[in-house]
């Protein structure tokens, strides 16, 4: 395991020392070489989950508690100092608009430079050649000429390769990557989940991905953690939540996808209602107000927790029993994929 995390949570404090936390009690593991996705809606604590980990969130505003251990280190307890080692080193972020993430008033090539002088004893030609190398590895065509080039005369895929790159400068052993294919053709979305699996698979790097694209998933993850409201709601490996989902708030996500095996619906379903506020979240189970199956016990919190002795490692945070659930599925009839045996 490279990366364990227990309990995770996240709260923005107000000027009277209150706060209501906006990532609450999240465990999730990585092993070395594997993929996990974050999967949620817009809000659910997906993004403020990974800047926690890597150390972006803190500030006087900011209450931190819980675990994330990595060699050995809670990232949440080391200095600064030794947070900025580990930074970009041994856990490099890839952020969802490569535009504002790039300074637009230097060259490409010069920023990834200064990335690698930041933690590296090498001479300034010695990191452009690693650079070239690095633009080359990711597919960006003519790097000798594309490393003097400035974000802006970059198309969009090419940037987001050049984030990668920028990523990738200081060979990490784990790569979170915040919305990678956003505002991306389709085309050029393939690309770069294409680029992320070579990595994945060739360097042996763990990857960390955050979507809302269930699409997106099921090209590089191995494991998939649901997210609703700052709470992991179900976690499983991919089959299980692409197969076997247990959570009513996966069954509204993957019903919410197009089937090419089934006849084209009028309108594709959906989840009714809208994510809560979190600054006054509903009582017991965030997705209650949404739920179509909610009942008296969840306006208690539910435990993240096994439900079937079969599966001990698919959990989810739901108070309906596993034969409550089977019975649901059957009945609403379009809930999770036909499995692959059937």
């Amino acid at each position: 395991m490279l990366l364990d995390v227990h309990n995770l949570t996240f709260r923005f404090l107000k000027r009277d020392g209150s706060g209501q936390p906006a990532v609450e009690d999240v465990s999730l593991s990585l092993d070395r070489g594997c993929g996990l996705a974050i999967v949620g809606e817009s809000g659910s604590g997906k993004s403020v989950t990974a800047q926690t980990l890597m150390g972006l969130t803190r500030g006087q505003n900011a209450q931190i508690e819980g675990t994330a251990s990595y060699r050995g280190r809670n990232l949440v307890n080391v200095s600064e100092r030794e947070m900025r080692g580990i930074r970009g080193a041994e856990i490099a972020m890839i952020f969802q608009d490569p535009m504002t993430s790039l300074n637009p008033v230097y060259r490409v090539g010069a920023q990834i430079v200064e990335a690698i002088q930041a933690h590296e004893d090498v001479s300034k030609s010695e990191a452009e050649q690693r650079v070239v190398e690095l633009l080359r590895s990711v597919g960006i065509p003519n790097p000798d000429e594309r490393v003097r080039n400035y974000p802006h005369e970059f198309s969009g895929g090419m940037r987001q390769r050049a984030m990668i790159a920028m990523g990738l400068s200081l060979e990490p052993e784990v790569l979170i990557a915040d919305e990678p294919t956003t505002a991306l053709d389709v085309t050029i979305q393939a690309q770069i989940l294409h680029l992320l699996q070579q990595i994945n698979r060739d360097r042996g790097l763990a990857v960390i991905i955050i979507t809302h694209d269930l699409g997106v998933v099921a090209e590089v993850a191995d494991r998939v953690v649901v997210m609703y409201a700052g709470r992991v709601v179900e976690e499983g490996t991919l089959d299980e939540i692409f197969y076997d989902p247990q959570h009513p708030y996966t069954w509204g996500l993957l019903g919410s996808l197009t089937r090419l095996d089934r006849p084209r619906p009028k309108r594709l379903p959906q989840i009714r209602g809208l994510p809560p506020s979190l600054l006054s979240p509903p009582k017991g189970c965030h997705f209650r107000p949404r739920c179509p199956h909610a009942f008296s016990r969840c306006e208690q919190v539910p435990a993240l927790e096994a439900r079937t002795p079969e599966a001990p490692a698919h959990l989810d945070r739901c108070w309906l029993t596993t034969d409550q659930k089977r019975a649901l599925r059957v009945v609403e009839g379009q809930i999770g994929l036909e499995s692959p045996a059937a």
